[in-house]
């Protein structure tokens, strides 16, 4: 095994050459982005660098700059009803959510104390949507990137606007019949939207 590892390593330091960083500025006016693409050194490689990638394209950056603001911003156009919603809710997040949001094999969405009660004694709702998260655009927001678990990033906008309108209903914060659209999602004040405060780091009292 000990030989093994210094043969393995002998192998990586052989690979090894110096470069001089000076080389690798990227020049004024041309984006710092890069996209991975190994070129083994040929000589359509970038000017500078190791020899390999090429500055990402605008559809490429686009493709990730997909954040939403607190306050909406971002938010792409499209809507979904309740039912749209909990028809597709039923078809792919049950599985994991259970059939009401309130218990499966990953995380609880639904379930609100009554009056929100704060500091929460059931440790098991106190972290779901209605109870706990400030903003529902970031719902929309955690959505997109992350769901579905086992294809994160593959849902259309129309599906992550039902999927949002499905876990808002569930937690009764949108009523059957409701349409989902970045106005709603954006004027929609949360419940626990005032037991958030802004981390100034001034230090003294900031628990609500």
């Amino acid at each position: 095994m000990r030989r093994f590892c210094w043969i393995a390593l002998a192998t990586v330091l052989a690979g090894c050459v110096p470069v001089d960083e000076s080389e690798n500025v990227v020049p004024a006016g041309e984006s710092s982005a890069r996209v991975f693409v190994d070129r083994g050194g040929s000589d359509d490689s970038p000017e500078g660098g190791y020899g390999y990638g090429r500055p990402a394209t605008e559809a490429e950056i686009a493709a990730w700059d997909i954040d939403v603001g607190p306050d909406g911003a971002g938010l792409p156009a499209g809507s979904a009803t309740v039912e749209d919603g909990l028809e597709f809710y039923a078809a792919k997040c049950a599985v994991c959510h259970g059939a009401d949001g309130t218990g499966g094999p990953n995380d609880v969405l639904a379930g609100r104390l009554p009056g929100d009660a704060f500091p929460f004694a059931n440790e098991a709702v106190r972290s779901t949507v209605g109870n706990y998260w400030p903003y529902a655009t970031t719902l929309f927001d955690y959505i997109r990137r992350a769901m579905p678990f086992d294809a994160p990033g593959s849902l259309t906008d129309a599906e992550v606007y039902a999927s949002v309108a499905a876990v808002l209903h569930l937690n009764d914060l949108v009523p059957a019949g409701a349409v989902v659209d970045a106005q709603t999602i954006a004027n929609l004040r949360m419940p626990s939207r005032d037991r958030f405060v802004r981390d100034d780091r001034t230090g003294g009292p900031t628990i609500r």
